[in-house]
């Protein structure tokens, strides 16, 4: 699989959000910032599938970690 043409918004599209550059800016603006103790899976805005998507992208070092690693650090800031 070609993983060169996933980027963020690739990684919303996966979740199911809207995902042009305005839309996501606005997402990680309403949901900022994220408690450190909190992983980003456990965050209460996200739906039980989306939420094991992300823990599970992680957990197996999927081709999606590193997109989701960087949401987090988005999310922390």
């Amino acid at each position: 699989m070609d993983i060169s043409k996933r980027s963020l918004g690739t990684l919303f599209e996966q979740l199911g959000l809207a995902s042009d550059d305005n839309s996501i800016t606005q997402f990680v603006t309403r949901h900022s910032p994220l408690p450190r103790e909190m992983t980003l899976a456990d965050a209460p805005f996200w739906s039980e599938s989306q939420s094991s998507f992300l823990s599970e992208g992680l957990a197996d070092d999927s081709d999606w970690a590193e997109l989701i690693d960087e949401l987090d650090a988005m999310l922390r800031h």
